[in-house]
């Protein structure tokens, strides 16, 4: 889980190129979700650039776009030559699960 403000360009149905800001919400190795203001095609190419910190683009295909509540969350299978890590790319508000479980007396597994 994270949240932190990134740039997403995609290719619309007619051959444009779209760019918006958007939330990021959540992010891992092989996919990320984000929070924009206007559905995102089912199989749309994609990108994520980070706006904040040193500069990072991961690139994918939308597989999901739902509107709940305040806004569109769009899902994004990163392709394996652009997979995330914190290496790469460490969004500024991250929350590590793991580490949640073991601050709650949680076992790793």
């Amino acid at each position: 889980m994270c949240a932190d403000l990134v740039r997403v360009d995609w290719v619309s149905g007619e051959g444009g190129f779209r760019t918006m800001e958007a939330v990021l919400e959540d992010i891992s190795p092989v996919g990320a979700c984000v929070q924009v203001e206007e559905c995102i095609p089912i199989g749309a190419a994609i990108s994520i650039a980070a706006t904040s910190g040193e500069a990072a683009r991961f690139s994918g295909h939308v597989s999901y776009c739902v509107y709940r509540d305040y806004g569109y969350f769009v899902g994004i299978q990163l392709s394996d030559e652009t997979r995330w890590s914190s290496v790469a790319f460490e969004p500024q508000h991250l929350t590590s699960l793991a580490a949640l479980s073991l601050e709650g007396g949680g076992s790793p597994d």
